[in-house]
Formats: C-alpha cells, structure tokens, sequence
C-alpha cells in the first residue's frame, strides 16, 4: 500500500503477484521473497484442488447406505487431510 499498489477481483492473486514481481525486479524487494511467494501459491492451488475434490466426493457418497461403498473415498479423504494439515501447519510454522 505504501507504493500505491491495489489490486482488486478478478484475479486478485495473479495481480499480486505481478506487482510483487515488478518490486523484485526493480530491488525493492528481495527476490526470495518472489520465489516463497510463488511456492505459496503453487501449494494452495494444489490446496483448492483438495479441496474442490473433496466437495465433489462429499455430494457423491454422502447419501450411500452400505460402508463398503464409503471406504474408498474416506480413506482418500483421511490422506487429503493429512496433506492438507501439513501444509498449513508448514505455513503457519514458517
């Protein structure tokens, strides 16, 4: 904000990063930062894509009786977790 930078939907993420880059290449900023900044964004969109998945499989096995039927989406859902609580436990850590 202090460089009169504002970015605004749709896109809001991309538009950020651009800017971000724009610092970095004029040595505003350090370029590492660039680079964390980039990995973050890789990882959460690896993230939403977890998660849209299991949005899916949730309207697709919610309504089925036997348990057999659930194992195999719960068992994949229990490693998405498991995924996803590192990565934010990573974050949040670093």
């Amino acid at each position: 904000m202090t460089k009169g930078i504002k970015t605004k939907a749709p896109e809001e993420h991309r538009k950020t990063f651009e800017e971000f880059s724009q610092l970095a290449e004029k040595g505003i900023i350090d370029i590492d930062l660039v680079k964390i900044y980039r990995e973050m964004i890789v990882k959460a969109d690896f993230l939403l894509h977890i998660f849209e998945w299991e949005k899916e499989k949730r309207g697709r096995f919610t309504y089925r009786r036997l348990p057999q039927a659930n194992r195999e989406p719960a068992v994949e859902s229990a490693e998405n977790a498991k995924a996803f609580f590192k990565h934010m436990f990573n974050i949040c850590s670093g």
